[in-house]
C-alpha cells in the first residue's frame, strides 16, 4: 500500500484528536509537525512518533518528503499557509475555514485547480454516523422529495467559557463564521450545493462583558453582527431557513431539520454542543405513520418523533472522543484510488461563499448569487474499514 506523508501545521487542543485518529490509518504516516515552539513541536513529535519537528509551518511545507499538509493553525492565517502549501505543490487538509476571507478562499481553490492538487476541508462530521443515517434516509426517500430544512444555533455566546473570546466578536468571526460552517456543510452534504442567499441580521449588544474567570469584568468590543437569519436556496429547489445567534439567553429550536413531502427528519440537541460538531447522536423521524394527528387526537403535547437506530460508523457523541480526521483519511485513500474525496474543497468553497453571502445580503439588502458549484459527496459505506470507501 502507498502511503502518504502527513505534515500538520498548529498544535493547539485539536492536534491531538487529529494525530490519534490519524496514526490508525495505514494509508497516512503522520511524518513531521511544526508549531511557532520548537519545544511543543519536539513533545508532540515524541509522544505520536512523528518523525521531524519544525518551529515553522513554512519549513514544514518546504520538506520535500510532505504529500499533504494538515493546516490545524488559527483561522486568522489559514489563508497563507493553505496557498503556500499549494503553490509547493502539496496537497492540502485545513480546518475550517478555509481562509479568513472569501478572496483568499477564491484563490486557494484557483492554485489548486491549476496544480491538479487536492483540497480537504473540515468540518468532516457529515461523515458521522448521525448525519449519515440522514443521508441514507433521503436516499431512499423515507421522506420523498425534500423541499424544505431549518438549521439553528443559537446561544449566549463564548464569554461564558472561553479563555481568549475577543476573537469571536471581531471582523471575520461572529456566529455565522465560527459555529455556522458545522450546520451549512450539514445542510450542503444532504442537499447539495447553495444557489442563491439572502440574509437580516442584528447586533443588539455593541460589546460584551466577561463575566467569569480571570479576565472578569473586561470588555469586548463587538465588530460584527452577532444575530443572522438568513435563506439558502438549494441547485435541487429546496429552501433553507438558517438562524445564529450570540445573543440568545435559551432556546427550544431544534438543531436541523429536513422537510420532504412524506416525512420529516429532525436532529435534536442531547446538550448545548451536540447539533451537527460532533459525529454521533440521536436521528428523529416522522411520517404519516406516525403523525400526531393520525396516532393520537388533539389535545397532544409531544410530538411523537419514531427514533432510528444510528448504527453506521464513527458514531461518538463525547467531545473526547470523536472521529476527527476522517476526511483527511478519505482524501488519502482518493487520492490512492484515483476517486472523488468527500470533504472537497469545492463544497468548503460553495459553503464560505453562501455564508459571506448571507452576510453580505444582510449588509446590502439584496439577494446574492452564488457563482460556484460542486458534485454532492458520495455517502460513506456503512463499514468502518477505509479500503472499502
Amino acid at each position: 500500500m502507498k502511503q502518504l506523508n502527513v505534515g500538520v501545521i498548529g498544535l493547539g487542543d485539536i492536534s491531538s484528536v487529529y494525530l490519534n485518529n490519524l496514526k490508525i490509518y495505514e494509508v497516512i504516516q503522520l511524518t513531521a509537525c511544526a508549531s511557532r515552539s520548537l519545544e511543543k513541536a519536539e513533545r508532540h513529535a515524541r509522544a505520536h512518533g512523528i518523525a521531524r519537528a519544525y518551529a515553522s509551518g513554512l519549513e514544514l511545507i518546504a520538506d520535500p518528503e510532505i504529500d499533504i499538509v494538515l493546516n490545524l493553525t488559527t483561522p486568522d492565517v489559514h489563508g497563507s499557509y493553505n496557498v503556500a502549501a499549494l503553490e509547493a505543490g502539496k496537497h492540502l487538509y485545513t480546518e475550517k475555514p478555509l481562509a479568513a476571507t472569501l478572496a483568499e478562499s477564491r484563490e486557494i481553490m484557483r492554485i489548486a485547480n491549476e496544480k491538479g492538487l487536492r483540497v480537504g476541508s473540515a468540518p468532516d462530521t457529515f461523515l458521522g454516523g448521525r448525519l449519515q443515517t440522514v443521508r441514507a434516509l433521503l436516499d431512499a426517500g423515507t421522506i420523498g422529495d425534500v423541499f424544505g430544512a431549518s438549521a439553528f444555533v443559537v446561544n449566549h455566546g463564548h464569554e461564558w467559557h472561553h479563555p481568549n473570546p475577543a476573537f469571536f466578536y471581531e471582523q471575520g468571526a461572529g456566529p455565522l463564521l465560527d459555529i455556522g460552517p458545522y450546520y451549512v456543510t450539514a445542510l450542503l452534504s444532504l442537499l447539495g450545493p447553495v444557489m442563491r442567499c439572502s440574509a437580516m441580521s442584528a447586533r443588539p449588544f455593541p460589546e460584551r462583558i466577561i463575566p467569569v474567570g480571570d479576565r472578569k469584568g473586561e470588555v469586548i468590543p463587538v465588530e460584527m453582527d452577532t444575530h443572522l437569519t438568513g435563506n439558502l436556496e438549494f441547485a435541487s429547489g429546496a429552501v433553507a431557513t438558517v438562524v445564529t445567534s450570540f445573543d440568545v439567553w435559551g432556546s427550544e429550536l431544534p438543531r436541523i431539520e429536513l422537510y420532504g413531502t412524506k416525512g420529516a427528519v429532525c436532529i435534536r440537541d442531547i446538550d448545548p454542543l451536540s447539533g451537527p460538531n460532533l459525529f454521533g447522536g440521536p436521528v428523529l423521524l416522522m411520517t404519516e405513520e406516525n403523525y400526531r394527528w393520525k396516532t393520537q387526537p388533539p389535545p397532544q403535547p409531544l410530538i411523537p418523533w419514531k427514533e432510528v437506530p444510528v448504527e453506521r460508523p464513527f458514531s461518538e457523541t463525547g467531545h473526547d472522543a470523536n472521529s476527527r480526521g476522517i476526511g483527511l483519511v478519505d482524501m488519502a485513500y482518493a487520492i490512492r484510488d484515483g476517486r472523488p474525496h468527500r470533504a472537497s474543497g469545492a463544497m468548503a468553497f460553495n459553503a464560505m461563499e453562501a455564508m459571506f453571502g448571507m452576510i453580505t445580503s444582510a449588509e446590502e439588502r439584496r439577494f446574492v448569487e452564488m457563482e460556484s458549484t460542486f458534485d454532492r459527496p458520495a455517502p460513506l459505506p456503512a463499514e468502518r474499514s477505509p479500503e472499502r470507501w
